[in-house]
């Protein structure tokens, strides 16, 4: 029933995107807001009471839906509503379109949708890297993590996943406000998305040729580059990304609260509009190679768990 659910709650995602009304994801970020104004405190032990029990709050709603609604539905509703991969894709290719048409004042205002850097600070060429390395990350966090998590616990883990990466973009950061009390937010997003990004890389690498890239290419620049990024997912992904698209990703990168030199990732030159649209085709065909992937898995896993519980039974007869 679990597979059953995941299946329903992606092709859901697939063919209507996220909620346009009453998001939970939206609902969830706006409850974190109103506890943050009685918890916040400077300090990292304020800051993981407050992620563990917004956590542990997604999770507990994930059991209570699988007590009174079911599994099959529970876990159905909860992975369309914690994936993102749809809407990622429109919005890539929105961007696209946008830069096609030189209008960088939209482009600015569309970015945000995507990333939190700032727009004002990027020229057409700046967020037309920004959207494809937003694309590339969030290809793992909204789409193959949450896959990976419902298959693996059902409703009570892919809502925990979600409460925490949604956790990591709003706290998670080293802002001079959330430097300590947003620490726990990303070292646990780092924990819970560590072999979802290492699972995306290695379906990029599958994949690249979907877009004229090279695997060989793909899982190079992975090993080579990946650990030259700060964040010990997001390079695993980006790297194999650049490698597959054969462009360069990096470089200054401008948030509101500070500038960060990224290293380069990849051997190419800096990524085109083309480029873009080619890595929301790449991301969505990851994203329904994981699918496959779980379901295969899950099936599997399933047959071997069947062997030998039969195995049992003649033993014991």
């Amino acid at each position: 029933m679990r597979l059953v659910g995941v299946l329903a709650g992606y092709l859901a995602d697939l063919v209507l995107g996220d909620p346009q009304r009453a998001h939970p994801v939206a609902g969830f970020g706006a409850a974190a807001s109103a506890l943050e104004r009685f918890s916040y405190r400077d300090s990292r032990v304020a800051g993981a009471l407050h992620s563990g029990l917004l956590v542990g709050a997604a999770i507990l709603l994930g059991a209570v839906l699988q007590r009174f609604t079911g599994r099959l539905c529970a876990v159905a509703a909860a992975t369309w509503m914690s994936l993102g991969g749809t809407s990622l894709a429109r919005t890539g290719l929105a961007m696209s379109e946008l830069l096609d048409r030189d209008d960088v004042e939209a482009a600015r205002r569309l970015l945000p949708s995507l990333c939190g850097r700032d727009p004002e600070q990027l020229d057409a060429a700046g967020l037309t890297r920004a959207a494809l390395e937003s694309v590339a990350e969030n290809t793992s966090d909204a789409h193959v993590a949450p896959l990976l998590w419902a298959a693996v616990g059902g409703a009570p883990a892919v809502l925990g996943y979600r409460a925490v990466n949604t956790l990591d973009s709003m706290i998670g950061h080293r802002s001079p406000r959330y430097h300590r009390f947003g620490w726990a937010a990303a070292r646990l997003d780092d924990a819970v998305n560590y072999a979802a990004a290492r699972v995306t890389a290695a379906l990029v690498v599958v994949c690249a040729p979907v877009v004229g890239g090279s695997p060989s290419d793909a899982l190079r620049v992975w090993r080579r580059d990946a650990g030259r990024h700060p964040s010990p997912n997001a390079g695993v992904v980006e790297a194999a990304f650049a490698g597959a698209l054969g462009v360069r990703l990096g470089g200054p990168t401008a948030y509101r609260y500070e500038l960060q030199i990224r290293p380069a990732l990849g051997d190419g030159p800096a990524p085109t509009v083309a480029d873009l649209r080619r890595a929301v085709r790449l991301s969505r065909v990851v994203q329904a190679a994981a699918g496959v992937l779980v379901i295969g898995v899950g099936r599997s896993g399933r047959s071997v768990s069947r062997r030998r519980s039969a195995a049992h039974r003649c033993r014991r007869v």
